[in-house]
């Protein structure tokens, strides 16, 4: 978790106004003792209104709120529909994530009356798009990394291969999430879908080179259209 990730998750923790140890917080966040120390004087500096010590624990003095969120209410209606798909149809980390944006959106939308009390979007289970999501944890640390992948994958022909790649971007189609990469194996662009990826671990690191980035898929793509 980077660091900014982290203090935004400490507040959100202390906004339940209770008091809360050191340890327990290190505990919560993986982290050690020393690194929530070094947190809270931070956040303090920072002029979050924090109150406690070392051995004593922790507590909002005051709740701390998002700034203002300009957006419509068309725009929030298509930003609540995006994170409820998002809380149905993606891996665990992307869900709990979601779940925390939502949370953050309605306490400031509601708070200045953006929206009614019982508005909101129910997306419902979808087994089929789900059956992508076995290595999305995975495939989306080797792209934010650049590290390849190592996949046992099978054709929708049920032809068996091990395809060495390097991830560059995860797609959505409506039923079936594809992952586009650069094959070693073929030395051009392949597009593979999540749910039949039978294994898949990490390898070694890469640098991008010309002509098998993202963007140069893309510039590959739309030549063939």
């Amino acid at each position: 978790m980077r660091r900014s990730d982290r203090l935004s998750a400490i507040v959100e923790i202390l906004q339940d106004g209770r008091l809360h140890l050191a340890r327990d917080l290190a505990g919560q966040l993986g982290v050690s003792l020393r690194t929530i120390y070094r947190d809270m004087e931070t956040l303090a500096a920072s002029g979050v209104p924090i109150e406690g010590e070392r051995g004593v624990g922790y507590l909002l003095r005051e709740p701390v709120f998002l700034p203002p969120v300009a957006l419509s209410l068309t725009e929030l209606e298509a930003l609540h529909l995006g994170v409820a798909m998002v809380q149905t149809l993606a891996d665990p980390e992307l869900r709990k994530a979601a779940k925390l944006l939502a949370s953050k959106i309605d306490k400031v939308s509601r708070a200045e009356n953006r929206i009614p009390k019982d508005w909101g979007f129910g997306v419902y289970n979808f087994s089929q798009e789900k059956l992508g999501l076995r290595h999305m944890p995975l495939v989306r640390h080797a792209i934010r990394s650049g590290l390849k992948l190592e996949m046992q994958y099978t054709t929708l022909e049920g032809v068996a291969s091990v395809r060495v790649v390097r991830p560059l971007n995860i797609n959505f189609w409506g039923q079936v999430w594809t992952l586009t990469a650069w094959c070693e194996k073929r030395g051009d662009f392949r597009s593979f879908r999540m749910d039949h990826i039978q294994t898949c671990v990490t390898g070694a690191s890469f640098q991008p080179e010309p002509g098998k980035t993202f963007a140069d898929f893309l510039k590959t793509a739309k030549h063939l259209q």
